[in-house]
């Protein structure tokens, strides 16, 4: 995931970075319909060409945030995921402006499970995204490595910067795959709401993310 100096994301109900595809799609990630499988492991950096990014909405707010792999897979998240909140249309029309790739039939497979949705490569030299638009209306953004906690400050942080009514519901380990953790949310803006749920793996280490928004 690409870390820009200063980074600066500008909030509405969108964070405005500027995602990239890598030359090589992403194979690691787990899949939309399962949490972020553990692993601590850097990706291979991969040369990018950035499109330019999505044009923030007037009387957007900048928000200084740390740059780094938090910063970028929120931004994903937000741009996408939240913006376009139970879109698929929306999120589709998006991630191509932006220039994201869809993944080959066999990468798309991987990640929707015979589900029916559309999975974009949204990496950069520094890191592996991916990001998962389902029929269903859920989406998700998913970072190869990057610190849990850290996303989830970010993430409430920017949503809080959004005025997007951001609640927990509930919280546990994962019953299977204990080194998983998940945090799952409601939230809401202008009359519409969605459910978020948010899988990290614990720890101090950086892990695979995953971001997810459903009906």
């Amino acid at each position: 995931m690409r870390c820009f100096p200063g980074l600066h994301i500008c909030v509405v109900a969108m964070v405005a970075i500027a995602p990239a595809h890598a030359a090589d799609p992403p194979s690691s990630l787990s899949p939309s319909t399962n949490p972020p499988a553990a692993t601590t492991t850097s990706a291979t950096p991969a040369s990018t060409t950035s499109p330019s990014p999505t044009a923030p909405a007037s009387g957007a707010t900048d928000v200084s945030l740390p740059a780094g792999a938090a910063s970028q897979l929120v931004g994903l998240f937000m741009q996408s995921c939240v913006r376009f909140a139970l879109d698929p249309n929306g999120v589709r029309e998006w991630a191509t402006h932006a220039g994201l790739k869809p993944l080959p039939p066999e990468g798309q497979q991987a990640f929707l499970y015979g589900l029916p949705g559309q999975v974009f490569d949204a990496s950069t030299k520094d890191g592996k995204l991916v990001m998962i638009s389902e029929n269903s209306g859920a989406c998700s953004a998913l970072a190869e490595s990057a610190s849990g906690a850290t996303v989830v400050t970010v993430l409430e942080q920017v949503m809080q910067m959004a005025h997007i009514d951001l609640a927990m519901t509930h919280e546990d380990d994962d019953k299977t795959e204990k080194v998983l953790h998940h945090r799952e949310y409601t939230a809401a803006r202008d009359g519409r709401q969605w459910e978020m749920l948010v899988s990290t793996v614990k720890g101090a280490a950086p892990g695979e993310v995953m971001l997810t928004t459903s009906p």
